[in-house]
């Protein structure tokens, strides 16, 4: 069990996700909170979905790829403890979305990058075989069911429970850049405000620039077209 301030839902293969994530790292350094990496199946629970019909054909093998990177976290958090998962995370993220295409970024080459991100957290990289272990599906599926249980299903990456087990949870909030260190915990302040408040609902819009992230071909200071760039890593409407 977790006795964590957070509850992070993640896919690694979600850019915004990853981006949260980094956000919520720093908030952690600066007022000391504690982070369970947990999991949501972008997949698993798009699993209804014509892919060819509703998605860019690219999203059912992106999708398809998060979903066997989540089986190498199920064996690591298995086999060596909750923390270990952040560490993993973090080593996904580095090598999908810090990195350049040109130079071996991204997920395609998902054997590699389970070899490789568990190198990079100092864990096993025997625990690549776990890629192709259908066997974790469904504790993946029953996380991802969590995860909606507690936000409704019409959501998308990441999830975040705030002071779980009592405390709410909310999907997002969906950033597309980095904050810097004040700014992080100016915005954790007013996150953790709205969410406090019993009859907050949402807070959404549309239109959004392009993740500002190498793997996307851009630099931090650099602004991005702004479009509905999320629009498959959220689960469709019925």
């Amino acid at each position: 069990m977790s006795n964590s301030d957070i509850h992070f839902y993640f896919d690694p293969v979600c850019p915004f996700a990853w981006m949260t994530s980094k956000w919520i790292r720093l908030v952690q350094a600066r007022r000391g909170l504690t982070a369970d990496w947990r999991f949501i199946s972008l997949r698993q629970i798009n699993a209804h979905v014509d892919y060819a019909a509703h998605f860019p054909p690219e999203y059912e093998a992106q999708h398809t790829a998060g979903l066997r990177l989540l089986r190498v976290a199920s064996a690591v958090r298995e086999q060596h403890g909750r923390e270990a998962v952040g560490r993993l995370y973090a080593a996904f993220g580095a090598r999908v979305f810090e990195t350049a295409p040109e130079d071996g970024g991204g997920w395609q080459a998902t054997g590699d990058l389970a070899v490789d991100a568990l190198a990079d957290a100092g864990l096993p990289v025997s625990l690549a075989a776990a890629l192709d272990d259908t066997s974790r599906d469904a504790e993946i599926q029953a996380e991802s069911d969590e995860a909606l249980s507690l936000t409704g299903k019409d959501v998308g990456t990441p999830i975040i429970h705030f002071e779980p087990p009592h405390g709410v949870a909310f999907f997002g909030p969906v950033i597309s850049r980095m904050p810097d260190e004040e700014q992080a915990v100016e915005l954790w302040d007013h996150v953790v405000g709205l969410a406090r408040f019993p009859g907050f609902a949402e807070l959404k819009r549309s239109l959004r620039e392009q993740p500002q992230l190498p793997s996307f071909g851009v630099g931090a200071q650099e602004t991005g077209e702004v479009e509905d760039w999320h629009a498959g890593s959220r689960r469709l409407k019925k």
